[in-house]
């Protein structure tokens, strides 16, 4: 064990898990426990901003998800929309840039204009970033990448030889901050699902039996400091 605590994690990522179970439990339909994840955002938000946290990146629709139910994914779909129309001039005024991340080719027009426009209306606060990965998988993100590169070396924009880490990261999700320095995961798994994957190669993991609409700031900060006092070392080795 490090004998100083590690400094709070610059970078939180999050699997936000068991809206699900957490409606279930109580009788009532997902959607309901899905609405109770998404309120509970702000407050993790807000607790992590106070933790000295400085990028906030949340697991909110994967790739597979367009596999549930149709009416799930449905009211998963009207509650990002309302998200949006709702959360947009609060996080402007606070300092928060909202950005996204995944493939968006299977948003409606409408949806797709909402998350452009919150996008570019705070994409000049940088007291904060709050990323969502809606249409996410980090296979998907590794695969687009890949794309990306075999086009410019197709067109001979840049020759195979000079690929490198650096260079294949340029393309990926996530390529202009700091990778996470903690995952998350509620609900007691102990997976990643496909989250991240290559931007989590060297992250803290962190998992709790706690349903997502349960973790709560008091969560937050017993992740935090379970974090801080960890030995970070990269594939190292002290002396």
């Amino acid at each position: 064990m490090p004998e100083e605590l590690l400094p709070p994690p610059k970078h939180i990522a999050i699997v936000m898990d068991g809206n699900g179970r957490w409606a279930k439990k109580r009788h009532l339909p997902a959607a309901a426990g899905h609405k109770a994840g998404a309120a509970n955002v702000r407050e993790i938000l807000e607790a992590a901003r106070n933790l000295g946290v400085k990028a906030l990146t949340l697991f909110a629709f994967s790739t597979e998800n367009w596999n549930r139910p149709k009416l799930e994914v449905k009211a998963l779909m009207a509650l990002f929309s309302d998200y949006l129309d709702g959360h947009i001039d609060e996080l402007k005024n606070a300092g928060v840039r909202l950005r996204f991340i995944g493939a968006r080719d299977k948003f409606q027009p409408a949806l797709l204009k909402k998350i452009q426009f919150a996008e570019q209306e705070t994409q000049g606060n940088h007291e904060f970033t709050l990323t969502l990965a809606v249409d996410y998988g980090g296979q998907w993100d590794v695969l687009n990448a890949t794309k990306i590169l075999a086009q410019k070396v197709k067109k001979g924009v840049i020759d195979p030889e000079a690929i490198d880490e650096a260079t294949f990261e340029a393309q990926l999700s996530l390529n202009d901050i700091e990778y996470p320095d903690l995952l998350i995961r509620t609900s007691g798994e102990y997976r990643i699902s496909n989250f991240l994957l290559w931007q989590l190669a060297y992250s803290e993991f962190y998992f709790t039996d706690e349903l997502w609409p349960d973790f709560k700031q008091a969560a937050l900060t017993q992740a935090v400091e379970s974090y801080q006092r960890r030995n970070r070392r990269f594939g190292g080795r002290e002396e």
